[in-house]
């Protein structure tokens, strides 16, 4: 393994954040994990140090700008850095537009893409401080493709990715920048959509398989891996039957 690394999650509480948090501190990185559900944060931290890992938690709304700042500079404070921020936290309240749920649609603009761009505001300075970091988006394949029922959901994935690579292009090249893409993974995101039509839409969709969350744990740790003259853009993960 490389050095040990500083390594920042969000939406960790469960699902791909949780696996990639424990994955991560499995591999000697320390790891400080945010979200809201502070009882599965707790969960989470008790598993990894049992394990062996290192891990601080805190309770984390990625919609709100201070408090994302206050989770990051809180980590620099005590750490003196940090080295990678994995903006994972992310809904996916689907729905048809004419069903019109328009305040799903502000929660996926407010936690899918306010919520990454709170997490570029507050660690960038820092980045730009130390002279390297490394920020990793999860995007999806939702940015890549659109079905029906996922208008505002494959908008903000889209906008994700474009901020990424926006991102990319803008800073220094000792700050690398990658986009995770996941296709169906197991989780619990999908029990965020209320809409009886997607829901059932999105079931159906998954039954042609699934991939576990550590698979996508998984590919952000080679892309953190790999060296510094790396930078791993981007990496498409679908089940193998996808299609």
């Amino acid at each position: 393994m490389t050095d040990s690394k500083i390594i920042l999650v969000t939406g960790a509480s469960s699902g791909i954040g949780a696996a990639v948090a424990a994955h991560l501190a499995a591999e000697g990185h320390h790891v400080v994990a945010g979200a809201r559900r502070e009882d599965r944060l707790a969960g989470l931290a008790d598993r990894v140090r049992d394990a062996g890992g290192s891990i601080d938690v805190r309770r984390l709304d990625v919609t709100d700008r201070a408090d994302v700042a206050a989770f990051v500079d809180a980590a620099v404070a005590e750490h003196g850095r940090v080295d990678v921020i994995v903006n994972n936290a992310g809904v996916m309240p689907m729905s048809r537009l004419d069903a019109l749920l328009v305040d799903e649609w502000d929660q996926m603009i407010d936690v899918n893409v306010r919520g990454l761009l709170h997490g570029i505001a507050a660690t960038l300075p820092h980045f730009q401080r130390q002279g390297g970091g490394h920020f990793i988006t999860m995007g999806s394949t939702a940015a890549h493709e659109l079905v029906p029922t996922g208008a505002v959901y494959c908008a903000t994935k889209f906008a994700a990715w474009a901020i990424s690579e926006g991102l990319r292009l803008e800073v220094d090249p000792s700050i690398r920048v990658t986009t995770i893409s996941p296709g169906v993974v197991e989780s619990e995101i999908a029990e965020t959509i209320t809409d009886p039509a997607a829901a059932q839409a999105i079931k159906e969709y998954r039954a042609g398989g699934v991939i576990s969350p550590d698979a996508i744990a998984r590919a952000i740790a080679f892309a953190i891996g790999e060296p510094a003259d790396v930078d791993v853009n981007e990496l498409i993960i679908r089940p193998t039957a996808a299609r």
